[in-house]
């Protein structure tokens, strides 16, 4: 085999992907069968950005120093700023690739906007603003998109958390449905060496469907108009597996690989609440109804800590002579953060039990820290639940998501399925890294692995 197609299917999940639906998607299986099947353990944090990039480049979060989708860009308390592609230092497969003289086609991975030179042809992830701006490389590409997709070529849906359950799937299934017709277009018209796509349509319709779908769903209801969205989506994934592996041809060897998988949402701890109650974060002023937390809201001379919602709970120390008007003496920095974290593990849900929180620093589970991370990581009830930042909700629970419709959330096995690449010798394991795919690439076109990938090579 002489050239490597990798379909990223954003969240693919194992459940589904490699357990209960396996046998009703026969590409899939048939990879699966030739080569290497398992869950794929992403990073920590679980999260689209920064997942891909280190799945690319085989470095964690903490060597990347992207914690997130937004990240300190100092430590002024308003510096949280969108990490995309200029935030990344490290190198892709595609920069090793490029830098011997091999081709890539590379469409819709996250964290790739704006997009940078390579020797082939790249279209940016769904960070792109919208198709107004040059998100492609060389720029010219972004001209035939939509002829290549058949139609309009769609970076993202937009609005996936709504009630509108209907519009949501019809326009998830178009946009999944173009992209995988732009990606053959353009593997079709000229010679890759490496081609790789991710699709963001199964990350958005299972945090818009998945109580639908799944009976260990609180709010499952059998029978329901949308009990099957999920699985027959996944068929039809299988289809566009089929089609491309078609399109790529005799002589290429396939890889899915997914960024982390979902599960059901038993609801959201409010860590601004919980903070509010525990003594670490005081209000200029009580909001009288829900509403998102903002710096000018916060009284920072008597606050000791804050922390930003999303899948996973990020939480900030306010330190003296690090934060404006810090408020933690260097000495007792430790002594809070550990106070803290021992607070979060053992809160439990609305009445009492305990759910199984897992709280992170930084240092002990990266390689290195850069740039600024969290003061601790928050995984509520192991990924069961989500954190909420808003304030005024007079509750430390919720049994929804406060930032709109959202089912679902993430857990920490994705996908990885791989034909073999033609009969080489496989690693084989019950679970691979997210770190063990950029070396396996490399490895795949006979190039030396850099000692700065973490990973290990699967062939």
């Amino acid at each position: 085999m002489n050239r490597l197609i990798v379909i990223g299917l954003d969240c693919l999940t194992p459940q589904w992907a490699l357990d209960a639906w396996l046998d009703e998607m026969p590409n899939l299986r048939a990879l699966a069968e030739r080569g290497a099947a398992a869950p794929l353990r992403s990073t920590i944090p679980p999260i689209t950005v920064p997942a891909w990039t280190a799945m690319m480049t085989s470095q964690d979060p903490g060597m990347l120093g992207v914690y997130g989708f937004r990240n300190r860009a100092s430590y002024e308390y308003d510096s949280l700023q969108v990490a995309n592609a200029s935030a990344v230092k490290a190198r892709a497969v595609w920069n090793h690739l490029s830098r011997s003289r091999l081709k890539s086609l590379v469409m819709g991975v996250p964290q790739t906007y704006p997009p940078k030179p390579l020797n082939g042809i790249m279209v940016s992830g769904f960070m792109t603003p919208d198709k107004d701006v040059d998100f492609t490389y060389p720029a010219g590409i972004k001209g035939v998109l939509d002829q290549a997709a058949g139609g309009e070529y769609v970076i993202d849906v937009k609005g996936f958390r709504t009630d509108d359950k209907q519009t949501l799937l019809e326009s998830v299934k178009k946009m999944t449905a173009a992209r995988f017709r732009a990606f053959r277009a353009l593997l079709r018209a000229e010679e890759f060496d490496f081609a790789m796509m991710v699709e963001m349509g199964p990350d958005r319709l299972q945090h818009g469907f998945w109580r639908f779908c799944d009976p260990t769903h609180r709010l499952y209801e059998p029978g329901n108009p949308f009990e099957h969205v999920l699985h027959d989506y996944y068929v039809s994934l299988d289809e566009e597996i089929g089609r491309t592996i078609e399109a790529a041809g005799e002589g290429a060897s396939i890889m899915i690989v997914s960024d982390h998988g979902a599960k059901a949402m038993e609801g959201a701890i409010c860590i601004n609440e919980w903070l509010q109650g525990a003594g670490y974060l005081r209000l200029k002023e009580q909001p009288a109804e829900r509403k998102r937390l903002t710096y000018d809201m916060i009284d920072w001379p008597n606050t000791a800590a804050w922390g930003e919602g999303g899948y996973y709970g990020r939480l900030f120390l306010n330190a003296a002579g690090r934060e404006p008007e810090g408020t933690i003496p260097p000495g007792a920095y430790e002594s809070v953060r550990d106070e803290v974290k021992e607070g979060l593990e053992s809160f439990g849900d609305e009445e009492g039990k305990p759910i199984g929180t897992r709280v992170f620093r930084a240092e002990d589970v990266y390689r290195e820290v850069n740039n600024i991370p969290p003061d601790l990581i928050v995984y509520f009830g192991d990924l069961n639940w989500r954190s909420a930042g808003s304030v005024g909700v007079g509750a430390n629970h919720l049994r929804e998501n406060d930032t709109g419709p959202d089912d679902a959330n993430h857990q920490e096995d994705g996908v990885f399925v791989w034909d073999g690449g033609g009969g080489a010798s496989l690693r084989r394991a019950e679970r691979y890294a997210i770190y063990d795919v950029a070396p396996t690439i490399l490895r795949f076109f006979g190039l030396e692995v850099p000692e700065e990938m973490i990973g290990e090579a699967i062939i």
